[in-house]
């Protein structure tokens, strides 16, 4: 059949480019490979200058296809799947990229720019490493070239085609038996981009993100290619800026992912022990840990080996994080990850092509390492250094065990779970691994290497005392009295609080006394006590974060177990109802659908300080799933003062989407004057009449009547009550007033016999605007912004120095 109006070429230039990178990065890897084991000079230079030109051939598709996306995406072409599914003409200019890595052949493309980025830069600086780094550069290329190829081999699915046509994808459908299906309603538009996802955080976080996964493989190819060649040392100092680039560059996607998730997602906090934050934290932990260890072998000769092998397994762990987050594996557990797209066998083996190979390499050449055979010193620094990386790596296996357990499931007939309160089975463990870090962070940096006299450390005394004195003043007044876990483990956080006050006290009087004032030199000690920082800042705003919306109306509303909210903490505000909220006034003042693009219903809130220091408001709202489903999911709000935020978001709602028809109709009630008429909650007075009220404006020819009623609840509450009756053009109309208190409207239905007025009442729970507010209270949580990018800039002073280092010491690359 041939089909009307589809643009094939687009996707067929695609396809090509697509194919033309899996061939040139094989083709490049080949040849680097080549000219790593040649022993002619002559013939290295020949295979090395075919594998750049396969290179450059190779990067020039990625762009390609890439542009070719962008197109395709760009002119709504929805004969693609891939514009139907995560594209639509509603959706904003800022947002046409983000929609490309929404799907996951999108985000292994963005993996696969920054592979080719990283690579054009190794090839011009990496000098004699170029060819084995690179040839673990393009292998890795090759690899993730084959997730967007897309084609069948012997029966399998190897990776997902970006220019497949929808029809291609959903062959059964009856629309596609049409030879002019594009010209149907449903193919005018796409399905979007997914609500949660249309943020300005998603344009910026996911490429910071994936360049932080991409540079990992750069110290993982350094370590590779030195036990590959036997240089098992040269290149570590070279290699040293990258480890600090990428340590700096994946926290700071990590980091980012944390503030995109306090900001946009529910779970009333920034970090939730979620497992795809989880398996990018992990090979961060490891990367620190290897950091600090080629730190310590360019200083003494010590820790080589625990270099290599962090170095290795932290790549190793970003593959295995690949695999969980988009097997479908963590479906059930993560609101982040990937659905399984039927790809599993070839993520497994994405894992074991680099994993079998690595560890095998390393475990062949670990005793011809070089290592020094006479421990180190208790008192230095290169032992406390080594100590805390291995702190750091352990803390990584036990949180990725624990992420692993859907993983563990599958080989076990006993299903393996965490406790109900998944975050405290990670905090009660992490609590202790941060107050030793802190403490590690605090003291190494006073310590010398090899061996360190008693006049050092008699310089710890000072910052010592200052952190003491804080510390205990933070514990004393500063309200931190967090005993839902018990005694215990209030003490550790008091304990952590001290280490992280004593890692910036120490850390900033170190770059003082220790180094003189030396700013440029003092990158390590600045990220230092950004990390403590941070480490105060996530103990404040966790330990002292308040709830303030606990419900004071009486009106309870039944959660799904699912929700996992308690009644008794989310407050149910009636619309034009000032609500007492502890410290706060609250009034539910209105709800619209401000955004149709996205599909967000916004709701606003006002909130007033009860000693009227202080009036604000929130916009929380409902964000519709744009993917053609009937889910809606809360978007919090919040409002940021210097020293807290006050965090809220809806936890339910009278959205019409909720809610059923009303279908109660109004009941007929004939009263005279100071008359009574009964509902269930209480009684209505007619109090008056007033004839052509001035407030509705009613012309000379229209007649109107205006009932003044009283409306008295059971607890004495009064409310009044005004609807009108008025004939225009001949016919009846109304104007019906609401008591949303009572859940109760009243309308004038006109005059009855005996001189009375037929007043109708109706009572709906359906018909009363409400919502159900969560609000939290989060104290000094700046403090850990502050210590993130404090511990960024920190990184990149580290990064300058050891590069202008590694120039002056004329190493030969």
């Amino acid at each position: 059949m041939e089909y009307i109006g589809e643009h094939l070429l687009p996707g067929k230039i695609g396809h090509f480019f697509a194919v033309l990178s899996l061939a040139s990065s094989l083709v490049a890897c080949i040849s680097y490979f080549k000219a790593t084991n040649a022993r002619d000079p002559l013939e290295e230079k020949s295979w090395k200058k075919m594998a750049r030109w396969a290179f450059g051939i190779d990067a020039l598709s990625v762009f390609s296809v890439l542009v070719t996306i962008i197109y395709i995406v760009s002119n709504r072409l929805f004969e693609y799947n891939f514009a139907w599914e995560h594209s639509s003409r509603a959706l904003p200019l800022n947002y046409l990229m983000a929609c490309i890595w929404e799907a996951q052949e999108g985000s292994f493309l963005l993996w696969t720019i920054w592979l080719c980025v990283l690579g054009g830069i190794l090839i011009k600086k990496a000098g004699k490493w170029e060819a084995p780094v690179m040839t673990v550069m393009t292998f890795a290329l090759f690899c993730v070239a084959t997730m967007i190829l897309g084609i069948y081999l012997f029966g399998h699915n190897i990776g997902i085609n970006p220019f497949i046509l929808l029809r291609e994808k959903m062959t059964g459908a009856p629309i596609f038996q049409r030879a002019d299906y594009l010209s149907f309603p449903q193919m005018q538009d796409g399905q979007g981009l997914a609500a949660l996802l249309q943020n300005y955080w998603m344009t910026i976080h996911p490429p910071i993100l994936f360049l932080g996964f991409a540079s990992t493989i750069v110290p993982f190819a350094y370590a590779i290619a030195g036990l590959w060649t036997k240089q098992y040392s040269g290149w570590t100092k070279v290699a040293l800026p990258w480890t600090l680039f990428s340590a700096c560059i994946l926290g700071t996607g990590i980091m980012m992912g944390a503030a995109w998730a306090y900001e946009s997602l529910s779970f009333a906090g920034y970090w939730a022990w979620d497992p795809v934050e989880n398996a990018s934290l992990v090979p961060w932990l490891v990367m620190i840990a290897g950091l600090h260890t080629q730190v310590v072998y360019n200083a003494t000769g010590h820790s080589l080996r625990a270099t290599y092998f962090f170095l290795i397994t932290q790549f190793v762990l970003i593959l295995y994080s690949t695999f969980l987050t988009r097997s479908g594996v963590l479906g059930d557990t993560s609101v982040h990850a990937f659905v399984d797209s039927g790809m599993n066998v070839q993520l497994g083996l994405f894992v074991a092509v680099f994993l079998l190979p690595a560890y095998i390499l390393f475990i062949a050449r670990y005793k011809q390492i070089p290592f020094i055979a006479k421990e180190e010193q208790t008192s230095s620094r290169e032992f406390w250094m080594f100590i805390g990386a291995l702190v750091l790596f352990l803390s990584a296996m036990f949180i990725i065990i624990s992420t692993s357990l859907p993983v563990i499931n599958w080989f076990r007939k006993d299903k393996v779970t965490t406790s109900d309160d998944a975050a405290f089975s990670y905090n009660r463990v992490e609590i202790f691994i941060a107050i030793l870090l802190g403490l590690f962070t605090a003291i190494t940096q006073f310590l010398r290497y090899k061996q360190t006299s008693r006049e050092y450390i008699r310089k710890l005394m000072l910052p010592t005392a200052i952190a003491l004195v804080l510390s205990v003043l933070v514990s004393v007044f500063g309200g931190i009295n967090y005993d839902k876990y018990g005694a215990g483990f209030m003490v550790a956080i008091h304990l952590a609080m001290f280490a992280g006050i004593y890692a910036v006290v120490a850390n900033a009087t170190y770059i003082y006394s220790g180094m003189r004032g030396k700013l440029k030199a003092a990158g390590a000690s600045v990220a230092h006590v950004g990390f403590g920082l941070m480490l105060v800042g996530i103990l404040f705003s966790s330990a002292k974060k308040q709830v303030l919306s606990y419900n004071t109306t009486g009106i309870l509303l039944n959660f799904d177990p699912e929700a996992k909210q308690n009644p008794m903490e989310n407050i149910t505000l009636l619309k034009g109802i000032r609500t007492d909220m502890g410290k706060y006034w609250a009034t539910y003042v209105d709800g619209d659908s401000l955004d149709h693009r996205s599909k967000a219903e916004y709701f606003h809130i006002r909130m007033e300080k009860k000693d009227g220091t202080l009036n604000f408001d929130l916009y929380p709202s409902w964000l519709k799933s744009t993917k053609g489903q009937a889910q809606i999911s809360a978007n919090p709000d919040k409002y940021h003062f210097w020293n807290k935020d006050i965090f809220s978001y809806i936890t339910a709602s009278d959205n019409p989407a909720q809610r059923g028809e009303d279908t109660v109709q109004f009941k007929s009630n004939p009263i005279a004057i100071h008359d009574t008429a009964y509902y269930s909650k209480g009684y209505i007075i007619l109090d008056s009449i007033v004839i052509n009220p001035e407030k509705y404006h009613f012309g000379k020819g229209d007649t109107a009547l205006m009932a003044h009623l009283t409306v008295v609840s059971r607890d004495s509450m009064r409310y009044t009550a005004t609807p009108v009756y008025y004939v225009k053009d001949n016919a009846p109309r109304f104007i019906n007033d609401t008591v949303f208190a009572q859940n109760l409207a009243v309308r004038f239905m006109g005059l009855s016999e005996g001189r009375k007025l037929n007043i109708g009442i109706k009572e709906s729970s359906t018909m009363t605007p409400f919502v159900a507010l969560k609000v939290y209270e989060f104290p000094q949580i700046n403090i850990l912004w502050i210590g993130t990018i404090i511990m960024i800039i920190g990184f990149i002073m580290s990064i300058v120095w050891r590069r202008r280092q590694t120039r002056l010491s004329r190493v030969e690359i």
